[in-house]
């Protein structure tokens, strides 16, 4: 018998990483006189953009900072197919595939002090960090 499947919360999505979400900070709204920094954060192996949102979250922290996140966003895939042969094989082919894996952060009210620590931090390579103040 068909049983339907159970609808899995952002938890359950983000099991790559000991980080846990909790619902109730994600839905914090921020007035209107306050600051906000969004942190988007890419790389192409998840390990790797685990151990960025983990320094970027204990970075915070330190600096007693409100951070929101990390909110896993959608994998982009790109998948590419290549010939094998030049000439009489064409039809044989090679298929290959990049994921780039993103993560979503929130830094609430930053201190200077706070901004100052997360310009300067130093990050595995591999990853792209994009700071916004919204």
């Amino acid at each position: 018998m068909f049983k339907p499947r159970l609808r899995r919360g952002l938890n359950a999505l983000y099991k790559h990483s000991s980080f846990s979400i909790n619902m109730a900070d994600t839905a914090i709204k921020t007035k209107e006189g306050q600051q906000k920094l969004r942190i988007k954060i890419r790389a192409y192996d998840h390990k790797v953009i685990d151990t960025a949102t983990k320094t970027i979250i204990d970075t915070a922290e330190r600096n007693n900072v409100k951070v929101v996140g990390p909110v896993p966003l959608p994998t982009a895939k790109n998948k590419f197919s290549v010939n094998r042969s030049t000439f009489v094989h064409k039809t044989s082919q090679e298929q290959y595939e990049m994921r780039t894996h993103k993560r979503l952060l929130d830094i609430i009210s930053p201190s200077p002090k706070a901004i100052d620590a997360l310009m300067n931090l130093n990050l595995p390579s591999g990853v792209d960090v994009e700071i916004k103040m919204v």
